[in-house]
């Protein structure tokens, strides 16, 4: 965070709630933040590949609400009625308010634990909706990321 500009407010990452290495999927709430990677994703739930041992966000003091109050935090850890949660399991790290991505407060830097490179085609889901064809949810981030690059 020291080297980004408008990261300050970013926690660093600390063991597990569980103490244990967590991989799984589980679902986040997409939230609207000024991240160039979610572009038009703000209100998304989507499934994702959870596998890290060191995920949970840890805010120093005065920090967390400051990342709300501007808006930085761009993806939360949710359970089945899609509200953002520190419950085990749907939360695998336990983060508070199931915090897992933050972005730079101009959008261009965006830090997330789970892993969106590894879901991004539907072929690598066990199910999905008919709807999806070849492209999951999630390669619309590196979509967004593409364009804001040309």
């Amino acid at each position: 965070r020291e080297l980004i500009p408008g990261a300050d407010l970013w926690p660093h990452f600390v063991r597990n709630e569980s103490e244990q290495f967590e991989a799984r999927f589980s679902s986040v709430a997409i939230q609207k933040s000024p991240s160039l990677f979610f572009e038009g994703m703000a209100g998304s739930r989507l499934p994702i590949a959870v596998a890290h041992g060191e995920g949970r966000a840890e805010f120093r003091p005065g920090d967390f609400i400051k990342a709300k109050e501007q808006g930085i935090i761009a993806a939360s850890f949710v359970d089945y009625a899609g509200q953002s949660t520190e419950r085990y399991p749907h939360n695998p790290n336990g983060s508070l308010e199931g915090v897992t991505s933050l972005t730079s407060t101009d959008g261009r830097v965006t830090i997330m634990m789970p892993h969106p490179e590894r879901v991004f085609r539907a072929q690598q889901y066990s199910w999905k909706p008919n709807s999806w064809q070849e492209d999951a949810p999630w390669m619309r981030m590196f979509r967004n990321a593409r364009v804001w690059v040309k």
